[in-house]
Formats: C-alpha cells, sequence, structure tokens
C-alpha cells in the first residue's frame, strides 16, 4: 500500500518543494552511468560513517540526500516528498521550510552513524529527510485526505484514507524492520527513517503550539486550511448491461 495524491492543495507556490525534486532528479541524471552520468560523483557524494567518525568525507552528511540507488527509490522518495511537502511548506514558508527538510536529514544521518559508526558501507537517499516531512504533517494534518493504492497479489484498489492511518503505518513497519534487522544488514536505513521522522514530529510541535495547539486542530479539523481537490473517481462512462 502506498500513496499517490493528497486532496490537498497549498495556498501558497511549494517552491522549496519543486527545487528539492528538481535537484534529486537532475542529481540521479548526473551520477547514474545508465544515463550518461558520472557514477565517480555518486561514490564522493554518498555517505560513509566510518569516514564521518574519522573526519573526513563529512560533505557526505549533506550531499547523501540528493543522491538515489536506483529509479524506483528516487521515485518512491520524490512521490513521498511530492505528496506531503507542499502544505508544510505552506505552514512554515519556504527558508524555514528548507531548514527544517535539511535538519531532518542530518538527524537522520546521525541516527545512522550512531547506530554503526564503523560502518563503510554507502548510505544515499533523501528518505530520512522526507521522513522528517511526514512526522510534520501527520503532527499538523493528521485527518487530511489522502489516495492510496493497494497491491494484493494481481487486486490493485484505490481507496482514500485519513493521513494519520498511511503514516503511522509506515512508522510502525519502519519500527519493525529496525527492529527484526537489528545486527543485520538490511540495505536500508530504517532507523535513519525512525530518526527522521522523530525529528520531524519534535521540531514541528512549536509550529503547532503557535498556530493554537488543539484549537487549530478544531479549527481546521485535522486538515490543511484550504478547501480540499475533488478529484473524479474514473472517466471511463458506465455501460449499461
Amino acid at each position: 500500500m502506498f500513496p499517490i495524491r493528497d486532496h490537498n492543495p497549498s495556498d501558497t507556490t511549494p517552491y522549496v518543494t519543486y527545487m528539492l525534486v528538481a535537484l534529486n532528479i537532475a542529481a540521479f541524471v548526473l551520477t547514474e552511468p545508465y544515463l550518461g552520468g558520472f557514477l565517480q560523483w555518486w561514490i564522493e557524494g554518498a555517505l560513509y560513517p566510518v569516514a564521518v567518525m574519522h573526519g573526513v568525507h563529512v560533505w557526505g552528511l549533506v550531499t547523501h540526500m540528493f543522491l538515489h540507488a536506483g529509479l524506483l527509490h528516487l521515485g518512491g522518495n520524490m512521490l513521498f516528498l511530492w505528496i506531503f511537502g507542499d502544505n508544510l511548506e505552506d505552514q512554515m514558508g519556504h527558508v524555514w521550510f528548507l531548514l527544517f527538510y535539511l535538519t531532518c536529514g542530518l538527524v537522520a544521518a546521525a541516527a545512522q552513524i550512531a547506530a554503526d559508526p564503523s560502518s563503510n558501507v554507502p548510505m544515499v537517499g533523501a528518505s530520512g529527510a522526507i521522513a522528517g516531512v511526514m512526522g510534520g504533517y501527520l503532527l499538523l494534518f493528521p485527518k487530511a485526505r489522502v489516495d492510496v493504492i493497494a497491491i494484493i497479489i494481481i487486486l490493485i484498489k484505490r481507496f482514500t484514507i485519513p493521513a494519520w492511518v498511511v503514516l503511522v503505518l509506515w512508522f510502525g513497519l519502519q519500527l519493525f524492520s529496525t527492529y527484526s534487522t537489528m545486527g543485520a544488514e538490511s540495505g536500508v536505513a530504517y532507523l535513519a527513517h525512525t530518526g527522521g521522522f522523530l525529528v520531524g514530529l519534535v521540531l514541528t510541535f512549536p509550529l503547532l503550539i503557535r498556530r493554537g495547539g488543539r484549537a487549530f486542530w478544531d479549527r481546521t479539523h485535522g486538515r490543511p486550511p484550504n478547501p480540499p481537490t475533488a478529484f473524479a473517481t474514473s472517466r471511463i462512462p458506465v455501460v449499461r448491461r
């Protein structure tokens, strides 16, 4: 089950969200060998915990957020950023949202480094920072409507559920995966996802208080404070039997 869109347009143009998506796509094109990119740039830009612990290659703390390990990795991350980023940027403002995003990414990286500081496995991906965006979204807009696609063997079904269901299930999966892969090499930085999500909640909490706390939820009913988008269920005409 994965989200494909929300019903909550932002009041302002999410320039930072657009910029982050564009930078991630550009970095993928520039570093993907099959697209004529330079693999060496990917190698140099990845995050190596053991190197950071020795005070070298520290730029990887930032550059790893814009690199990905494949098209599906990139596509999944950008989809989540596209869905949840605009409303959070709308509430925080462009500059503060950018600082929030980068801070979540740095804390997520720190969590992964703390878990295995001697690792020399390269870490890449924006998912730690995007996990922070998801945590902030959950705090401000728990009842926002999100369309998800569920795939069960060959059955594909689209339905709409509250954002808190999607985000809590996602976070629960990260916690379970962190526990189940403890002491083993999983190839996924689950602890970075967990750390990013939690710091996103913490950093967004002061904004919620400034908006009125519980009164903000009561006023907006847990949804972004703008009219929802109404999507047509299908463009295929109904044919009578």
